[in-house]
């Protein structure tokens, strides 16, 4: 997993509450079990305008050029910025890999699908909980400055503006962040005690030999 530590980025605005997990990746993308490859059919529904289907070329799909994803201003963003309850709906990991597989690494809200969530963090994208009036505050200053970055900051758990004129904190809980700025997911907390893993195995082989036959 890709470490966080502090990102510096551009930042995409989706003015709408209670986007679920759907929204963000439709079901029929479902099929694969790979973590890569989900990037051009996030919001896959409101991002073109036919009927997504796996194996398109999609480069030759008509665009929906309203969509905020599709807007040049908004080109090679990082952080997506929304509205509360981000995230909702049924549980598929296939949310955050199509997030991060387009290059958004942090999303900002005030508030969250639970499953969501925690699979976020799994994922190596961070969920940045702020309040509404932070968030209301926010959506303004993206859509009066073209270009409009963020700073976040994981160690000071920290989101401000690149020349230091707004600055808002926010929770995370200790070991989710040591996860994230060391890279970890479950498997690599795993093989952190590889080596008592291998004496385990060893021990196990030469109490009962017969199990390896």
């Amino acid at each position: 997993m890709r470490k966080f530590t502090r990102l510096e980025g551009v930042v995409v605005p989706l003015d709408r509450a209670n986007v679920d997990t759907d929204a963000v990746i439709p079901k029929q993308f479902l099929k694969s079990i790979k973590r890569t490859g989900y990037g051009p059919n996030l919001f896959d529904a409101w991002r073109y305008r036919d009927h997504g289907e796996p194996g398109m070329d999609h480069g030759k799909r008509p665009l929906n050029e309203d969509f905020v994803l599709n807007q040049p201003r908004y080109k090679d963003a990082q952080i997506l910025l929304a509205r509360k309850n981000f995230g909702c709906g049924s549980s598929r990991e296939h949310a955050p890999w199509a997030l991060l597989d387009y290059g958004i690494r942090c999303v900002i809200a005030p508030s969250y699908g639970d499953i969501f969530f925690n699979n976020s963090y799994k994922n190596g994208l961070l969920p940045v909980v702020l309040s509404e009036a932070e968030v209301d505050r926010l959506f303004y200053e993206v859509a009066s400055f073209p270009g409009f970055r963020l700073v976040v900051d994981l160690e000071p758990q920290t989101v401000s503006t690149v020349n230091g004129s707004f600055v808002a904190k926010f929770d995370v809980e200790p070991f989710r962040k040591y996860c994230l700025l060391n890279g970890l997911d479950e498997i690599g907390l795993t093989l952190r005690h590889s080596d008592k893993i291998r004496a385990f195995e060893a021990r196990r082989r030469e109490q009962f030999p017969w199990l390896f036959l």
